[in-house]
């Protein structure tokens, strides 16, 4: 077992342990540690603990020290520094007139570099711009492309559902999301209803795909044939997954009628038969919903992991 911290450097980013050392550390303190970007100011997002040996990556470094009022001081001035920094990059990507689009810079502590995060549509030839970036700040300059969901990540907003992203409050990594997901949730199969502010698959889909996958497997689909304990049969007419009930059409005295039933309550269940929908128009829209929503899918494994600056 091994004695760590949880470190952030960003918000919602990616958690990096460290050992506390000599040091008494608390969770919500701030400390100076050495990264692989040099050294760099972190909160503390969790307290000492005692994890596997297998969890780290080593070498596992030490935190140098716990934050000082001048590191305080210096972290919030090259906040300051990277609004300056962020505008004049702007002039000069006007000025080489290059197809990208500027989202974020960020100092390292220690002032050792600068890294400008864009995005654009293929591959950018920045050689010229990234001369005059360290003509200016006279420091190491990096530009790091990135998706749009780690654009939205930085930038952050607010989703259909009226709260802040996920991906900016608490989303650490972006987890893979796919078709199959809104599927289990009986979810409108409309790109425009399931992607989230990045225009990619929403994030929250995957919340509650356990639970889902569970329910589903014990109750029926529409339009399965069900036989109840009263000893009344139908096809289902709808299910209410969250609530395990579904109402069956059934026929009494020679008339159809909907009866609710919970699912202790239902004795066989027999799959339905696939039957193929003559209605083209419907197919036609379908199919290109789901091509839209699968080439979306297809987009988000080739971007893979998110692209941020790794500590």
């Amino acid at each position: 077992m091994t004695r760590v911290i949880g470190v952030r450097f960003r918000t919602a980013g990616k958690i990096y342990y460290f050992s506390p050392g000599k040091y008494v550390i608390k969770k919500g303190d701030h400390v100076i540690v050495e990264t692989a970007r040099g050294v760099e100011y972190g909160t503390v997002v969790s307290e000492p603990q005692e994890i596997e040996d297998d969890k780290v990556v080593k070498p596992l470094k030490t935190v140098l020290r716990t934050s000082s009022t001048k590191d305080d001081e210096q972290e919030k001035a090259n906040r300051e520094k990277e609004k300056e920094a962020f505008k004049v990059c702007l002039e000069k990507i006007k000025k080489h007139n290059l197809d990208m689009k500027l989202i974020d810079a960020e100092y390292t502590f220690d002032n050792n570099k600068i890294l400008f995060y864009f995005t654009a549509d293929g591959r950018i030839d920045f050689r010229e711009l990234v001369k005059d970036l360290a003509a200016v700040f006279k420091t190491r300059i990096e530009l790091r492309q990135i998706g749009v969901r780690d654009e939205t990540k930085i930038i952050g907003g607010y989703g259909i559902c009226g709260r802040p992203l996920c991906c900016h409050s608490y989303l650490s990594d972006f987890v893979p999301v796919s078709i199959k997901m809104a599927k289990e949730q009986s979810l409108s199969l409309n790109p425009t209803k399931i992607s989230g502010v990045c225009g990619r698959l929403m994030c929250c889909l995957k919340n509650e795909e356990d639970v889902y996958e569970e329910l589903n497997r014990k109750m029926p689909a529409v339009g399965d044939y069900c036989i109840a304990k009263d000893g009344l049969g139908g096809e289902v007419s709808s299910v209410n997954i969250l609530r395990q009930t579904m109402k069956i059409l059934v026929e009494v005295n020679d008339e159809k009628e909907v009866h609710e039933y919970n699912l202790d309550e239902i004795e066989t269940i027999r799959k339905k038969q696939k039957k193929k929908n003559n209605n083209g128009k419907k197919n036609s829209q379908e199919d290109a919903e789901m091509k839209e929503l699968e080439k979306l899918e297809k987009i988000e494994k080739q971007e893979g992991k998110s692209k941020l600056g790794d500590n």
